[in-house]
């Protein structure tokens, strides 16, 4: 009688092998990716090669806006699914995060954002690792990716994760001329797990150097991880014209 031989484990990952190939925010974080509340490292851990998709659901406790001198900048960016007008408390939620490798083979994250106002506004964007600056992400805004944002993180004492963004710049022009800084949004996220809640949390702030507080909403979601079937992400969540600037 012939024995079957025994099959051989498959060896897993080393911690750097795994953060090297993994997700964008790994690669960006390194070392400091561990200390995450485990919540945020399964959120933000993975990567295209693990076929799934995290969609969240949950409501804004407030939404926010400016003077009214911001009040023309939200409306234009509105038609192109970056930032809007409208503020309110308590308005539906939701965020679509597909990992994907786009036309270019930059492994990339979607972060499509859902306000159920009564009319629904989409905030776009589409994030890559940078090959030319390790640790930072560039976070492409807009159904054309119009604007390319620098985006630094680190780890909150909660756990959570600060993102803050740097320079912008147009992609949607040749050359990708970079903006002045009277005419940037800069953003800080502050989005963490609430152990007590059971749910994750975030503060978005965005101001300008010239006229102050732009635009920013607080609340809370929920979770869920889908698998990612054979015909890929959901063609409504990519966008229309992709960057190659990196």
């Amino acid at each position: 009688m012939t024995t079957a031989p025994t099959p051989t484990p498959t060896p897993k990952r080393s911690t750097d092998e795994a953060r090297a190939t993994g997700s964008i925010f790994q690669r960006a974080l390194g070392a400091d990716f561990d200390r995450l509340h485990p919540e945020m490292q399964r959120r933000f851990g993975f990567s295209s090669r693990d076929r799934i998709a995290c969609i969240g659901t949950g409501r804004m406790e407030r939404i926010w806006h400016g003077s009214r001198l911001v009040t023309p900048f939200l409306r234009l960016g509105s038609r192109f699914n970056i930032l809007f007008p409208e503020r309110g408390r308590d308005i539906p939620f939701s965020i679509a995060n597909y990992a994907y490798r786009d036309s270019f083979g930059r492994e990339t994250v979607t972060f499509v954002r859902t306000f159920q106002f009564t009319r629904p506004r989409r905030f776009d964007a589409t994030m890559i690792a940078s090959d030319c600056r390790p640790g930072t992400v560039i976070d492409y805004l807009g159904t054309h990716q119009h604007l390319a944002v620098d985006l630094a993180f680190r780890v909150s004492p909660l756990g959570g994760l600060v993102i803050t963004s740097g320079d912008q710049r147009v992609s949607a022009l040749p050359g990708s001329p970079r903006c002045p800084d009277a005419l940037t949004g800069r953003a800080t996220v502050h989005e963490w797990f609430d152990d007590g809640l059971g749910r994750f949390r975030i503060d978005v702030r965005v101001s300008n150097p010239v006229v102050g507080p732009v635009i920013g909403y607080r609340g809370s979601f929920t979770t869920d991880y889908l698998p990612v079937d054979s015909a890929g992400i959901p063609i409504h969540v990519r966008p229309v014209r992709e960057s190659a600037r990196t």
